[in-house]
This record gives structure tokens, sequence and C-alpha cells, in this order.
């Protein structure tokens, strides 16, 4: 009954155009004075304790990372270094968007600054080789998505504040997946170029390869700085996107002077103001899940599910369709601090491994981004493109089925997920 009661008061305060930050701390507030005798100090405790955690701290420095490579001219040496590999193929500007927007996403962890930075300079480009709008449009739309998938992520982050599973274990799992999810879109913009006889590229030359190499260097050097250092061992994901944040402050402002000092405090500001919503949102979010343990519901939940018959092949089905119709009306980062609290109780009763259901749910992220009539991506890319969001949906229709093929193999293929980290971690 009282999860019934939490689950209305969400909805009404969520129906209303609320943000979600708000509605959710609304919710709790009015569920703790109106049905618990929940003493309002330990409510004080559980805000402060919960958002103590060292991993939280990553958040706020992979933002700042992000905004340093997007102002600082990465991502278009990445386009370039993309081009001058794959360009020559069938539709070779559409592949080396996929391509640099794989890259991108290995060191600013963000996919709407992935759909900005890439399709900004790359959408152009190609409409001035002969490509139709919508075909770059699906392009960049759905292989921006790829910023939280491949490592580093800060929804992984999220997850892994939501649930207590290890960051280094998730951003391990996510670099299989990320790979071949890139490959698989890669492989639906080629079969569509080839069925239509869209433009290619000329060869680039050895030596053109080379110096797109040389200049894109330090940037594609970041992911082996970040991704290396957590794999060996040097220093813990917190630690790492701290280490991204100085080394894309350097290589933007005095390697490749592409900002100037007088940009840093606009940048800076730009990602504290992000920072704070979204720890905003953990903060609500934190209290949230406190009052669902309290009361016992994710518990119950479990229980009751096990109760039905209901094993891990069809509890799977049922969580990847409550994930797509939550990616209907909310964005990434409010879909995992509400629903991963009360989703995984159940997964581990039924044996599900932690890692392999958060590279789940961000396959589920990845497709929402990407859908009407809340889609991140869909909006961003609607700003970066002039076009309009039902254009757009019918732009990105190729893409988004094969993701959604993707995500079933990544739901019943749990080593897809799981072999690098149990490879890397013995």
């Amino acid at each position: 009954m009282n999860g019934l009661i939490i689950l209305g008061l969400l909805v009404m305060l969520m129906l209303t155009g609320m943000p979600i930050s708000i509605a959710l701390g609304l919710t709790v507030l009015s569920f703790i004075f109106g049905f618990t005798q929940v003493p309002l100090e330990s409510v004080a405790l559980k805000l402060f304790t919960g958002i103590e955690k060292f991993e939280i701290m990553a958040i706020p420095f992979f933002i700042l990372a992000g905004n340093f490579l997007t102002h600082g001219g990465v991502a278009k040496r990445m386009i370039n270094f993309a081009t001058s590999m794959v360009g020559h193929w069938h539709g070779g500007l559409g592949l080396a968007g996929v391509l640099a927007c794989a890259l991108f996403a290995a060191v600013s962890g963000s996919s709407p600054a992935t759909v900005v930075a890439i399709g900004s300079i790359l959408l152009p480009a190609m409409a001035k080789a002969g490509f139709p709008p919508r075909f770059g449009a699906g392009i960049i739309t759905t292989s921006g998505a790829l910023g939280i998938l491949i490592p580093p992520s800060i929804v992984m982050v999220m997850y892994s504040v939501s649930t207590n599973t290890s960051v280094g274990a998730l951003f391990m799992a996510g670099v299989v997946p990320g790979i071949l999810l890139a490959f698989f879109l890669g492989l639906t913009a080629w079969w569509r170029a080839r069925k239509f006889n869209y433009p290619r590229q000329p060869k680039a030359s050895l030596a053109q390869r080379l110096k797109a190499l040389r200049e894109s260097f330090w940037g594609l050097l970041l992911i082996v700085v970040v991704m290396g250092g957590i794999y060996t061992g040097l220093f813990t994901p917190t630690e790492a996107a701290a280490m991204a944040a100085v080394y894309a402050f350097v290589i933007a402002v005095f390697i490749y002077k592409d900002m100037k000092l007088k940009d840093v405090p606009r940048v800076l500001l730009a990602s504290a103001n992000m920072s704070a919503m979204l720890l905003y949102i953990i903060t609500n979010a934190v209290l949230f899940s406190f009052v669902l343990a309290n009361e016992n519901i994710p518990q119950h939940l479990a229980d009751w599910l096990i109760a039905m018959g209901l094993g891990p092949i069809a509890f799977l089905a049922v969580v990847n369709i409550l994930l797509l119709l939550a990616g209907n009306f909310m964005e990434p980062s409010s879909i995992v601090l509400i629903m991963a609290p009360i989703l995984f109780p159940v997964a581990m009763k039924l044996g599900i491994d932690p890692v392999h259901f958060g590279i789940l749910i961000i396959v589920n992220m990845e497709v929402g981004m990407c859908h009407p009539p809340v889609g991140l991506n869909l909006y961003v890319a609607s700003g970066v493109t002039k076009m309009g969001i039902t254009e757009l949906t019918i732009a990105v229709w190729p893409w988004l089925l094969t993701m959604l093929g993707f995500l079933v193999l990544v739901t019943y293929w749990p080593p897809l997920s799981l072999w690098l980290p149990n490879l890397l971690m013995k």
C-alpha cells in the first residue's frame, strides 16, 4: 500500500511539469511527514551520509573534462583522424561520424556533449559532400548515445552510487559492448550508404593518416591515461576523473591552444552549473531510496515477483519494457536514480550479476535518449541540425532498430558485459 502511495505522489507531481529532482524531494518529504513516524534527524543524517561517497566526486570532474574537450578543438581533430581511416568506404563521412563519436565518448563521458561536439563540425561537412540531412542526423543522434556506454560514463557512476556496485568493474564492462554497438551502428550506416549510393571520400594516403593521428594524438592519449590508469590500478575512477580534468585543461589551453585562458572561467561556471544540477538530483534520489528501503518496498516487490514464478529471463524482459517506457518521460540520470534502487534487489535475488544488470540499464538509457517525446539526444541534435523532432525521429529509426536488437543481445548474453572485467580482475 505504501509503495502505491509513494508512486502516486511521484507521478502526480511529475504530471504538473515539475522537474524530476524537485518532484522526488517533495514526494519523500510528503510521505515522511504524512504517513510515517521517521524522525526528521534521521532524514537529515541520511541526506549527508548518502552523498558522502567518494565516487560522487568523479561526476563534476568528468563534466569539467568533457567541457574542456568540447571547447578545445579535440573533436575536430578526432573527426579528421576518423575520416582519414574510414572515409573512403561507402558513406565514409557517416562512418567517420560513428568512429569520432566513439572516440569522443571515451574522453567526455557525456552523450549530449558528444552530439554537439561531433555534430556541429561533421554535419555541415556531410551536407557539403552531398549526403541527405537525415542520414547524418540519424548517425550523430544515435552514435552520440555511446557517451554513456563507453567509459568513462557519468551514468555508470550514478548506477554505482545507487547500488554500491564497483565503478571500475562497470567501466571495464562497458568497453566491449560500447565497441560492438559502435560497430553495429557503423554497419547500419555502411549498408544504407551502399544501398542508396551515398558519396565516398578519396582514400587517404599513409602520410595523411599519420598526420591526422599526430594531430589528434593528445586527445586520444587521454583514453589511454584514464582507462589505463584505472585498469592497471594506478588510480581509482574518481582520481582518474580529476586527472582527466587537469589533462583536458592542459591540452585545450597549452597544447592545441584552441581555448584562451580568459575562456576558462566560463567553462568552469558551466561545469559547476551542470554538476550542481546533477548533485541535486542525486541528493533527492538518495532520500527516495532511503524511504523505499525504510518501507521494505524493494524486498516486497522481489518476494512478489519470485512468488509469481518470474525467472531471470522474464524479469529482464519486464525490466527492459519498464525502462524503455520510462525513457519516454525522463532523462537517464533520473531513471537510474529512481529505478535502480527498486529493481536492483530483485535482480540480486534472482542471481543476476550486478555489473551485467548495470550495463543492461545503461543500454536501455541509450535507446531512451534517441526516441521521443523526451529523448535528450533528439533535442540536442534538433538544435544542431535545425530539424524538427518528428523529422529527426524518422531519421533515427534504422539505427534505433539496431540499438534495440543490440539491447536483446546485451540482456541475454551476460559474457558480453562480464568477459573483460572478469579477465582483468582475476
